[in-house]
C-alpha cells in the first residue's frame, strides 16, 4: 500500500473542450469575501471555483477551526491565540471585515459540501505547523469521519503538507487520502519527488527559470499534478496556462476564470516578465533557499521512507483486520 493516486487534482476541459488549470479559491473567494469564512466558501462555489483551499488550526477544547492565522488578531481583532481559547468563545467572535461572519469549522465546510449538486467541489487542506502533528492529523481524520459525504471524501479532500514528518501522520490516520507536498524549494520538493504520488503545490516564483521548468517536467513525468500559490495577476494566470499547471491557486478565481475565458492558445505567447518581474523572482529565490535550510533545520531533511512504507503497510492490515 502507498500514498494514494489523485485524479481529481489535474487540469480539467472547459466547456469549450479546453484544458485549463482548476481553480482553486485561496481561503474561499477572499477578494470579495472576509477569508475562511462560510460566505467565502459559498462565494468560491457560486463563482465556479473547482476547488477550495483551506487552513486548519486547534482550539484549546480540541476543536478544529478553519483559519490561516494562529493568532485572533488579524481577522477577529482579538490579541489572543486559537489554542488558548475554547470553542464556546471562539463560537462568538465576527470577522472584523464586512459582512461579519464567524469562524467555521472544517465540519462546517464538510457538511455545506454534501449539498446536493456540490459532489464535484474538492478541497485543498493546508496542514498548518503550529499544533501538535499527531493531535491534528488524528482532529482531521475524526472530523471528516463524521460527516457522511455525497461522494467519497478521499475523491474531494487532499491533504497538504508542508513537512515531512506529517507524511507517516497521513499514513496512520487517512490512508486513503491523497497528499500535496506545500512548499517553496525545489530542493526540499524533490525529496517527496520520491514518494509515490505525492502532488505539488509551490510557490509560483520557483517554478520560473531552468530549476523550475525541469521540476515540473519531472513531476509531470511521474505523473504528479502541480498547483501554483497565490496567483492573483493576469500575467502569473496567463503563465501557469501556458506551463500547464493543474491548478492555479488565487484570492480571485472569478478573475482568473475571465482569464481562461477569453484566452486563445493559438495565439497567445509566453507571458513575459520585465526587469522589476524578474528582481521580484530571483529574490523569492534567494529568500527561499535561506528559509528552506531554516525549514529543514527545523522540520527535518530527509523522508523517513522507511517509516512511510511501514504506515501505510500497518493502515493495510488494520483495515484487513477490521474487514
Amino acid at each position: 500500500m502507498e500514498v494514494p493516486h489523485s485524479t481529481f487534482t489535474l487540469a480539467k476541459p472547459d466547456r469549450r473542450g479546453r484544458t485549463f488549470p482548476q481553480a482553486i479559491a485561496h481561503r474561499g473567494y477572499k477578494a470579495a469575501n472576509p477569508e475562511n469564512t462560510m460566505g467565502a466558501f459559498r462565494g468560491a462555489v457560486e463563482i465556479g471555483a473547482h476547488a477550495i483551499e483551506t487552513d486548519l488550526h486547534i482550539t484549546k477544547d480540541g476543536i478544529l477551526v478553519i483559519s490561516h492565522d494562529p493568532s485572533l488578531k488579524r481577522c477577529f481583532g482579538k490579541n489572543a491565540k486559537i489554542i488558548d481559547c475554547d470553542w464556546s468563545y471562539i463560537s462568538t467572535l465576527r470577522t472584523v471585515q464586512a459582512p461579519h461572519e464567524p469562524m467555521p469549522r472544517l465540519t462546517d465546510l464538510l457538511e455545506y459540501l454534501t449539498t446536493p449538486g456540490l459532489e464535484d467541489i474538492w478541497i485543498l487542506l493546508d496542514i498548518k505547523l503550529d499544533n501538535d502533528a499527531d493531535q491534528l492529523m488524528s482532529l482531521i481524520a475524526s472530523s471528516i469521519r463524521e460527516v457522511k459525504p455525497t461522494r467519497p471524501w478521499n475523491q474531494r479532500v487532499l491533504l497538504g503538507c508542508w513537512a515531512a514528518k506529517y507524511v507517516p501522520l497521513c499514513a496512520k490516520y487517512l490512508p486513503d487520502f491523497p497528499i500535496t507536498h506545500i512548499g517553496f524549494s525545489i530542493g526540499y520538493a524533490r525529496e517527496f519527488l520520491s514518494i509515490p504520488n505525492i502532488n505539488f503545490n509551490m510557490l509560483r516564483q520557483i517554478l520560473v527559470g531552468p530549476g523550475g521548468s525541469k521540476f515540473m517536467a519531472d513531476a509531470k513525468a511521474a505523473k504528479r499534478s502541480m498547483l501554483a500559490w497565490t496567483v492573483n495577476e493576469e500575467q502569473w494566470m496567463r503563465w501557469c496556462i501556458k506551463n500547464k499547471i493543474d491548478g492555479v491557486i488565487s484570492d480571485d478565481p472569478k478573475k482568473y476564470l475571465e482569464v481562461c475565458e477569453k484566452y486563445d492558445s493559438a495565439n497567445s505567447k509566453e507571458p513575459g516578465f520585465g526587469l522589476k518581474d524578474w528582481a521580484l523572482i530571483i529574490w523569492f529565490n534567494l529568500l527561499a533557499m535561506l528559509f528552506s535550510w531554516l525549514f529543514r533545520y527545523r522540520y527535518g531533511f530527509k523522508i523517513d521512507k522507511k517509516r512511510v512504507k511501514e504506515g501505510y503497510e500497518t493502515s493495510k492490515r488494520n483495515a484487513e483486520l477490521s474487514s
